[in-house]
């Protein structure tokens, strides 16, 4: 899909005071290691299992539901939907995805989208498909080292040569990220401290 302009940025966009309100909340919560499409569950994985996973991504995970959150967010996906012309046709969003990136995680080239529409019988998700990615910085960069936001722009296949491009302005705290889910992209190890992002994805119908 050619686009004018592949993703928008909006820099230091949430308030210091509500990124540490969504850290605080999530730490109140249970996390679980970070898993891909290759697994359908983070429990009881082996040896070797955990290996091939950490190959590609290695990091822990908080899910978080609530309104507060979101609606500090979606204006930016409206405005980014609008302006940077994709005017994707979207109808709600996944749960919030707090990660959190200690020392040596990261996670490698991936896309956020599936093959297929959700296949969900009676959940408002079903048939549908991601369309828009969100990421928010909430950490500082006085707390960690590394941790790179890294975009592929070769498409959708990966015999393309690379095109990499590196959103160092994503790093600042608060700034928020706003792309299509099927854009490749990568997340380098973090080199030192810890640091917290959040990821929201909005559904749609498919592309016609």
């Amino acid at each position: 899909m050619n686009l004018e302009h592949y993703s928008w940025i909006f820099k230091k966009a949430i308030p210091n005071h509500i990124c540490d309100e969504i850290v605080a909340y999530a730490k109140t919560k249970i996390k679980q290691k970070a898993i891909t499409g290759d697994f359908k569950s983070n429990e009881n994985l082996n040896k070797p299992e955990l290996k091939k996973l950490h190959k590609t991504r290695n990091s822990d995970v908080i899910w978080l539901d609530d309104f507060w959150i979101y609606k500090e967010i979606y204006p930016f996906v409206q405005n980014a939907n609008k302006n940077a012309n994709w005017n994707f046709d979207i109808h709600k969003c996944e749960k919030a995805q707090f990660t959190i990136y200690e020392e040596n995680q990261h996670y490698d080239w991936h896309w956020d989208c599936w093959k297929h529409p959700y296949n969900i019988p009676n959940s408002p998700e079903n048939g549908l498909i991601r369309k828009i990615s969100v990421t928010v910085s909430l950490s500082d960069l006085s707390e960690y080292e590394g941790g790179d936001f890294l975009f592929d722009f070769r498409d959708s296949s990966p015999m393309k040569k690379k095109r990499i491009f590196s959103y160092r302005d994503l790093l600042t705290k608060g700034s928020i990220l706003v792309f299509p889910s099927f854009l490749w992209h990568k997340v380098k190890p973090v080199i030192k401290g810890k640091r917290y992002s959040l990821v929201v994805w909005y559904l749609g119908k498919p592309f016609k």
